[in-house]
């Protein structure tokens, strides 16, 4: 399951959904439009770009080197050495190489404020990595065990870097990486502070008796486990119900291991998608911060990043005028109908064409939106409407988007099973 949500389309009767985008996702519930947004104050400190200095690694899987990883490094400028944050991401459905390499933007520019490095590596079998996904039957602790060995494979490597400080090291993961994070508390090196697991778990719906395996795997883990680890879990969880994470964290902890439990509530119309979101790190952050402090980590902003650039309102006309859409026809006006039920953030953005596209959720929805819409092939796309407010100029026909593009269509993260 994909943490955002995209539809997008040609206003023209030979036109078609663009592939892989969700074009009925239907209303998303109560609004975040006005969700807390940090101030750092952080205008006099160093400035790290945008991107984070992402840069895409190959990481040995094994001794001999045959077998590579790719990863993704985000980090502060300078030589270090700084504490590190290891990043695991979930499992989709289909054919695991052909999900997107890991990009957690959101999570990744929280900790290179602080002052972290960054790694978020693909274990074998997923995105471009090499090797394939070992499965382990319906043996969820196996599989755990298994898909940490890249978790350690990834820690070594990083730990010789001369930027990292290996004595300062959390491991971190989402959903199926929340799971192999926790597994590999089992074995984790001298440096690993603490384990952060997001809503973190396998589900496997042809396994007889999965939630049963699902909590005997937490219950082996909890057993061979001395590092701390946050567990951070919401209500309204897509793929678990609040009873099955209770079995899960009573499981793990029944062994005297130290794991601080939190409920966060409900967020949006899936807490599984909490951490894909920029909008989601205002929940998790505070929990986090706290953790890491416990962990005598860094917490203080010493870096200062710049976000998303979001174009101010123009004027042109109200956020719920249908009939002020340029350009599109009736399918086009319906498609910003469901814009409208979307949560903030979000974006809506047109061509003179007819082409349209909106995106919400994820690190930049403005980006998404556009890229998308400019994929109908139907001439320069620009920004309608971002979150609550129209950003359309009619003078020029265009918006007030200077920089939206600056990070690219992949500003987005992975949440999944």
């Amino acid at each position: 399951m994909v943490g955002w949500m995209a539809a997008c389309a040609l206003s023209a009767a030979q036109a078609g959904t663009l592939p892989n985008a969700n074009a009925d996702a239907g209303a998303a519930g109560k609004s975040l439009a006005h969700a807390e947004r940090f101030d750092y104050g952080d205008s006099g400190l160093p400035q790290v770009a945008a991107d984070l200095n992402e840069r895409i690694l190959r990481i040995p899987a094994d001794a001999s080197g045959t077998i590579t990883l790719e990863a993704t490094l985000f980090k502060p400028d300078g030589p270090g050495p700084f504490p590190l944050v290891v990043f695991n991401h979930g499992k989709n459905t289909g054919d695991l190489h052909q999900q997107p390499r890991s990009r957690p933007l959101a999570f990744a520019r929280e900790f290179v404020r602080r002052g972290y490095a960054v790694i978020a590596p693909n274990r074998q079998g997923f995105a471009g990595s090499d090797g394939t996904y070992r499965q382990e039957g319906c043996n969820v602790e196996k599989n755990g065990l298994a898909q940490a060995a890249d978790v350690a494979a990834t820690i070594r490597y990083m730990s010789q870097q001369s930027y990292v400080d290996a004595s300062r090291i959390v491991v971190a993961g989402t959903s199926h990486g929340g799971l192999v994070s926790v597994a590999y508390g089992t074995e984790a090196a001298p440096g690993v502070r603490g384990i952060i697991n997001f809503s973190g778990g396998l589900r496997q719906d042809l396994c007889d008796g999965w939630q049963k395996n699902l909590v005997d795997a937490f219950d082996q883990y909890g057993a061979h486990t001395a590092v701390r680890s946050l567990w951070l879990y919401g209500d309204n969880d897509s793929v678990w119900t609040p009873a099955l994470v209770s079995q899960m964290h009573d499981a793990y902890v029944a062994h005297g291991t130290q794991a601080q439990f939190i409920d966060f509530g409900r967020y949006k119309d899936d807490a599984h998608r909490l951490i894909v979101d920029r909008d989601g790190v205002p929940v998790w952050w505070p929990a986090v911060h706290a953790f890491l402090a416990e962990l005598n980590l860094p917490t203080a902003v010493r870096y200062a990043v710049a976000s998303p650039h979001e174009p101010k309102a123009t004027g042109y006309a109200s956020i719920d005028a249908v009939d002020a859409v340029p350009y599109v026809d009736e399918a086009g006006r319906e498609g910003y109908r469901r814009f409208l039920n979307q949560h903030p953030s979000r974006a809506f953005a047109v061509s003179s064409e007819g082409a349209w596209s909106w995106a919400e959720g994820g690190d930049d929805p403005m980006a998404l939106a556009l890229d998308n819409c400019a994929k109908q092939g139907a001439g320069p796309c620009r920004l309608y409407a971002v979150n609550d407010r129209v950003v359309w100029n009619a003078n020029t026909q265009t918006a007030d988007n200077d920089d939206t593009g600056a990070h690219g269509a992949d500003t987005r993260a992975l949440a999944s099973r």
